[in-house]
């Protein structure tokens, strides 16, 4: 999977898989442009990385929250690279709490932040790169609670199915663009966030009972970003990939099934 000579913009990408959406990219040749909110603490040492790799990287502080900032983060991407030629769209905003005591200002901001934030991005890279008439490529961040309702996570999980179908609605209206628009099902991942909730021994345990016998690692998402931004996937758009080494099926394997009653 060659990428080289695009140019990606990854939104929410100072860590975790944005950070590992953007690594893989540039791994795979492409010139990067990441943004984080302003005042990140993790935007330039991520940039830094890039870099390493020898690959372009600018770094744009923005809040990719707003239609303001998702203008002056394309602003600023197109000023520093000239182009876009894959979106990966990641913001995201969550707040774990029981629904009977979910407070209202929580909901709105993780649907802002999760759904809305992801309509402007994309909306915004989709007018120039239907202007440069040379296709492209829209890559969001989705999740596995798209479909499965996981308590205490009432707004996140109905941000990303609302994100999954607008997804399918932009690929059905970009296709004439030769425009590919897919979403990444992410399962539980291995990311920053995760560890101000959870234990590390949690981390371990949890790990262990999944099919694969171990957490996701942003790595693993960027490799299929990667994949859905190469010409291998040009045949797939409007398609929801998921990344969770069977998360959603944990419990459905034989050996976690209540045992036969002996005939």
């Amino acid at each position: 999977m060659d990428l080289t000579g695009k140019t990606a913009l990854i939104t929410g990408a100072g860590r975790g898989i944005g950070k590992g959406c953007a690594i893989e990219l540039a791994r795979a040749g492409a010139d990067v442009v990441i943004n984080d909110r302003p005042g990140s603490p993790d935007l330039d040492a991520t940039a830094a990385e890039i870099r390493d790799l020898g690959r372009v990287c600018h770094a744009v502080e923005s809040d990719a929250f707003s239609r303001v900032g998702c203008e002056q983060i394309l602003k600023a991407a197109l000023k520093a690279a000239g182009q876009i030629d894959i979106l990966v769209s990641n913001p995201a905003f969550s707040q774990r709490c029981a629904f009977l005591d979910y407070p209202a200002e929580s909901f709105d901001k993780t649907i802002a932040g999760t759904l809305t934030a992801g309509f402007h991005m994309s909306q915004l890279v989709a007018r120039h790169m239907v202007e440069r008439g040379q296709g492209g490529k829209i890559i969001f961040i989705s999740s596995v609670q798209a479909e499965m309702p996981i308590g205490l996570c009432v707004a996140y999980g109905a941000a990303k199915a609302g994100l999954n179908h607008m997804m399918r609605t932009i690929a059905v209206e970009l296709s004439p663009h030769r425009i590919n628009v897919n979403a990444i099902e992410p399962g539980w991942i291995d990311t920053p966030g995760e560890h101000v909730t959870f234990s590390e021994e949690a981390f371990e345990a949890e790990g262990k009972k999944l099919p694969w016998g171990r957490l996701g690692l942003p790595a693993d998402i960027g490799k299929a970003a990667t994949f859905l931004s190469s010409c291998d996937a040009d045949y797939i758009t409007g398609s929801v990939l998921p990344v969770d080494g069977l998360f959603r099926f944990k419990d459905c394997r034989v050996e976690g099934l209540i045992p036969l009653r002996k005939s």
